[in-house]
């Protein structure tokens, strides 16, 4: 019995690693192909140790503007994130706390939209920014993503769950909804914010569709667009270079994710508890 046990635990232990070691081979070549010159990329058999242009890799790919339009992506997703919190926070208090007309009809359309795919709204998201002048603008990047399906639909799940008796002594102690919201239900629900401030911070951080059509001005753009600066259309592509931008625009979102791993993780565990 022993040994069928410590066969079986082999047996996982052996397909996780192979998994994890399938899931992790493209990041662990890109870092690799981020040290390769332009001719060492284009070496058969590929190369598989590390090169000696690191250095020139990631300074040429800084000197091409990327720095600038990571700052402009990571100001664009946090506000985002933040702005997409606090709306869905009091959509979800509103949703479960409040009584008015049509309110399970609202849910039900909130959560329609959840299924409606991104190219289905970039024409008529378009017109409305053509329309009030928002090309060009910050405002553009952020207004239409102010609103989220996704956050509502957790928090109205996550405060559903709560006693009913929370909202009992809050009447009592004279607490008005944004008080009880901010002093109670926050606290207790830093764990799905954490959760969702990862998702939309990424989900930010990886837009490419929107700001490719309503962005122009290269000093506004996002640095998924900037990657396309690091290919050399008519010549030979420098694989080094884009391997090392694109190891460089896939920071940021890796930090984040470091730093909220564990609300994350305890977040949609709570939910799937639920």
């Amino acid at each position: 019995m022993l040994k069928r046990l410590s066969f079986k635990a082999v047996s996982v232990h052996l397909v996780l690693l192979l998994s994890c070691a399938i899931v992790a081979a493209p990041v662990m070549y890109a870092v690799l192909g981020s040290t390769l010159s332009r001719s060492e990329s284009f070496v058969y058999p590929p190369k598989l140790t590390p090169g000696d242009s690191l250095v020139e890799n990631f300074q040429q790919a800084w000197g091409l503007g990327l720095g600038h339009m990571m700052f402009n992506s990571a100001v664009i997703s946090v506000v985002v994130t933040v702005g997409k919190t606090i709306l869905a926070l009091m959509a979800a208090l509103a949703l479960v706390y409040f009584d008015f007309p049509w309110k399970n009809g609202i849910f039900v359309f909130i959560f329609i939209t959840l299924m409606m795919p991104v190219p289905m709204r970039v024409v008529p998201l378009y017109n409305l920014a053509a329309y009030f002048k928002l090309g060009d603008t910050y405002t553009a990047l952020i207004l239409p993503f102010l609103a989220s399906a996704t956050g509502t639909f957790l928090f109205r799940q996550h405060f559903m769950s709560m006693p009913k008796s929370l909202v009992d002594a809050a009447r009592i102690d004279g607490s008005g909804p944004i008080r009880f919201l901010v002093k109670i239900l926050v606290p207790m629900s830093l764990n799905t914010v954490g959760a969702l401030a990862v998702i939309e911070f990424v989900y930010m951080w990886n837009q490419y569709l929107w700001p490719l059509l309503i962005i122009h001005d290269p000093a506004k753009q996002v640095i998924q667009i900037g990657l396309k600066l690091t290919s050399s259309p008519g010549d030979v592509t420098n694989w080094g270079l884009v391997m090392a931008a694109s190891v460089m625009a896939a920071l940021p979102p890796l930090v984040v994710f470091l730093l909220l791993q564990e609300q994350f993780m305890r977040g949609f565990a709570l939910a799937e508890e639920k």
